[in-house]
């Protein structure tokens, strides 16, 4: 088992890999040259305008914080319940988290046009705004999501220390500092199982404040459409629903490319559909509450924003938000129309690119439709702003690839919890 897991760190990287990472490579890289002519020309060469102050930005800063709820949700959540299916699915959690944090952050920074007007929110910070902690918040997020991916790590990197002897002296010297002396005697075992529950606790407490105050950036204000106390709640499950489903997509590509299947087998895929499912319910509840509050409600300007996203100029995006949320992937959850890997597969891309839409349909029409009297406004990216938005999506994925090349992509130590478990439980007579 541990020579399979170990396999993708010693093999030669196939000729798809390489011209995969050249690719991603290439693309991030002219994102960073669009984001360098932005920077020199100014925020004139973004489709942002009055009234339409927050664009694409925003929106991929609030989808990847979503994305990066995968590690929480099934790294710490389940470690804390022991629900043992989740073993093969931790690494990759906590890798995709780390890597979208970072490209969350950026988001940010790359909407203000001047990023040295980021450290105004330093230097002279107000105790009543959204944003300040929203800023304590993620970068309290991405501190302890390290500190927890490096300490699930160290039981791994003293394998690697121990197994990979063909590796290069200086690399095989990195897994021997990174491994901090870890021996495996029963003592250690032990504390590290304490630090990883504490750390899940810590997190869990964490994953909900995170995206609550993300959710408050937009709620704190009167503007029509954001105004909500369930706008806080909406986006919590927004982001349990969007993480799932990138660990979903993810988890049967690792499989299929590493030849996986009997680290995650069909009873684990089956049991992350259900949860998978679950949450798109709860997503589907908060979505139409939403609706039918505004409608029942009748605001003039409310109703503004709702008309314009349901029968109005942003009404196929909202729609195409259903169709990619609710009615693709809720039938393949649900019910057996194929494959379970590539009902998986298809649901949680199916997913993600309508959580971005949701986004979409949340930050533009109610910035379009003001209180203020100077009328509808309109919003359209430039390609500087889809070029920045490539650029993060290939390097989001570059990270994720590199990572599969440093660290194991399966939590070995978990994995042989769980083969430990299994040979210890009871069988029934003709299973023996």
């Amino acid at each position: 088992m541990e020579e399979k897991v170990l396999s993708p760190l010693t093999e030669k990287p196939s000729r798809f890999f390489i011209i995969s990472i050249a690719a991603l490579a290439g693309v991030f890289l002219w994102g960073i040259l669009a984001w360098l002519w932005q920077f020199l020309n100014g925020l004139k060469v973004t489709g942002l305008n009055v009234p339409v102050f927050w664009g694409v930005y925003i929106i991929n800063f609030v989808f990847f914080i979503g994305v990066s709820h995968a590690g929480t949700l099934i790294s710490a959540i389940l470690r804390i319940t022991d629900a043992a299916w989740r073993r093969p699915f931790t690494r990759m959690a906590e890798t995709i988290t780390i890597a979208s944090l970072f490209f969350a952050a950026s988001s940010v920074i790359i909407d203000l046009g001047r990023p040295d007007r980021f450290l105004n929110v330093l230097l002279y910070p107000h105790l009543t705004s959204p944003i300040l902690w929203d800023v304590l918040c993620i970068t309290t997020y991405l501190t302890m999501s390290c500190l927890y991916f490096y300490l699930a790590l160290i039981p791994d990197f003293a394998l690697c220390r121990d197994r990979l002897t063909e590796l290069p002296a200086w690399q095989r010297q990195i897994y021997r500092w990174a491994a901090l002396g870890w021996s495996g005697s029963k003592g250690e075992e032990r504390t590290h199982h304490k630090l990883m529950t504490v750390l899940s606790v810590v997190l869990l407490t964490l994953v909900i404040s995170v995206h609550t105050n993300v959710g408050f950036i937009f709620g704190m204000t009167t503007k029509p459409g954001w105004h909500s106390a369930a706008i806080g709640p909406y986006f919590v499950v927004g982001a349990a629903f969007q993480g799932l489903g990138g660990l979903a997509a993810i988890a049967v590509m690792i499989r299929r490319a590493f030849r996986m299947e009997w680290a995650i087998t069909e009873s684990q895929f089956d049991a992350l559909r259900k949860f998978f499912l679950a949450v798109c319910c709860f997503w589907t509840y908060f979505t139409f509450v939403e609706l039918l509050t505004t409608y029942y409600g009748q605001h003039t300007a409310e109703m503004e924003v709702f008309s314009s996203k349901l029968f109005g100029e942003f009404s196929l995006p909202f729609w195409s938000m259903l169709l990619f949320c609710l009615f693709i992937p809720f039938p393949l959850l649900a019910f057996k129309l194929g494959a379970l890997e590539t009902r998986l597969m298809v649901a949680g891309i199916s997913v993600n690119i309508g959580m971005w839409l949701e986004r979409y349909t949340i930050v533009v029409p109610s910035g379009a439709r003001p209180y203020l009297s100077w009328g509808p406004g309109h919003y359209s990216p430039s390609w500087v702003e889809w070029s920045v938005t490539a650029s993060w999506a290939a390097g989001f994925v570059l990270v994720f690839l590199l990572f599969t090349r440093i660290v194991p992509i399966f939590t070995v130590w978990e994995l042989r919890e769980g083969l430990d478990d299994a040979m210890k439980a009871p069988r029934k007579p003709h299973e023996i």
